[in-house]
């Protein structure tokens, strides 16, 4: 089916995100994956390209481009290309948000520039090691000083842990507030008592720096406060369907590139005498998947356009975050079946999305939580 979702622009943005990545990301991803890191130099050159901060005004060096459609298309491109490890979703279409939204003047004339050039790299950090999905479970605290927050906790599994040059810490601020006790503290680094733990060795995303956080006595300025004091909840709710949305966009897509690689694998790939692809189980695996894709891809793209209008609620993100997610598993799964020993190999490309797809339908919510929120919703 012809997609009606893009226009000539976002298509010609498609041929410039797929130029980056042949030029600066795939030469040197197997050596990130070694690495458990990728360099910073990816970063600097991602801004350069404009591919930081595209909702970010062009005063501070973004790209003043609100069209979430966009981001949709840096996520399919990066899904694609296997490019998990250079957190550049995560940066734009989560953290992003928090502060052109909830910035001061101020604020963003510190931060967002870098942001925007790759100068600055950021993070979030609200998972604790006994804390997850449950917001009311946090046990970091900022206690107020007067002129400034003292900061104590410790925060696990996050993103760009290492690289991070901004971290938005949530915190209890009022401990008797429960969820509605949180606030956001953004932490530089340099911060004297901020520490990096180790670099999480995880089963897929090696590239991708996963670290724990510690802060011990972290003197935070009082203008580091992101939003409203104790209003870190709602601030959260608000940037949720955002953070779904953009996995489910990766989730469709790296699905979506699995079929077409396994596709052309049973094709060419043999067995008695003949190729796989004139089995008839083959055939019917391959229709299965495509028919469930299609499907997929047809929600999707109303979801991206809906929120691209500011239509989309949360109950239709944690759809689309659960249904897409679930799927890119089970295709993974599959294609992998299908490439048979080859597909357990990790030189092929099929090994490694069916060990980087597995965080998918953890993370950003797990599926068991989607599936909480929209059984709610209709049965309130």
């Amino acid at each position: 089916m012809q997609r009606q979702l893009y226009t000539a622009d976002h298509e010609a943005f498609r041929g410039t995100v797929r130029t980056f990545l042949a030029k600066e990301v795939t030469p040197h991803y197997e050596q990130w994956e070694k690495d458990g890191i990728v360099s910073r130099d990816v970063w600097r050159a991602a801004g350069r390209q404009g591919l930081l901060g595209l909702a970010v005004p062009e005063e501070y060096g973004g790209g003043g481009q609100p069209d979430y459609r966009y981001s949709a298309v840096l996520a399919e491109e990066f899904a694609r290309a296997g490019a998990a490890g250079l957190a550049i979703g995560l940066h734009n279409d989560i953290i992003g948000p928090y502060l052109t939204s909830l910035a001061t003047d101020e604020q963003k004339h510190r931060w967002l520039p870098g942001f925007c050039s790759g100068e600055i790299i950021t993070a979030i950090a609200m998972t604790e090691p006994g804390a997850g999905s449950d917001l009311q479970g946090i046990r970091t605290r900022a206690e107020d000083a007067g002129d400034h927050w003292i900061l104590n906790g410790a925060k696990t599994f996050i993103s760009n842990g290492i690289l991070a040059d901004l971290v938005i810490v949530v915190a209890k601020t009022t401990p008797e507030g429960g969820a509605r006790g949180l606030s956001l503290l953004a932490v530089e680094r340099g911060t004297a008592g901020f520490e990096r733990g180790r670099n999480l060795d995880k089963i897929g995303q090696k590239s991708q720096d996963t670290a724990e956080l510690f802060f011990r006595d972290v003197r935070v300025p009082k203008e580091n406060l992101l939003g409203e004091l104790d209003g870190a909840f709602g601030h959260l709710m608000t940037n949720l369907a955002q953070e779904r949305l953009g996995i489910a966009v990766a989730g469709i897509a790296a699905a979506e590139h699995l079929l077409e690689i396994t596709t052309r694998y049973v094709k060419e790939r043999e067995a008695f005498g003949r190729p796989l692809a004139k089995l008839q189980h083959i055939r019917f695996e391959i229709a299965e998947m495509a028919t469930e894709c299609a499907v997929t891809r047809a929600f999707l793209d109303r979801c991206i356009a809906d929120h691209a209008d500011g239509t989309l609620d949360g109950v239709h993100a944690s759809m689309a975050k659960w249904w897409a997610t679930e799927l890119q598993k089970r295709v993974a799964d599959r294609c992998l079946q299908l490439h048979g020993g080859y597909g357990y190999m990790s030189e092929y490309p099929v090994a490694k999305a069916f060990t980087d797809s597995r965080i998918q339908t953890i993370y950003g919510g797990t599926t068991e939580i989607m599936k909480e929120i929209i059984g709610r919703s209709l049965l309130a």
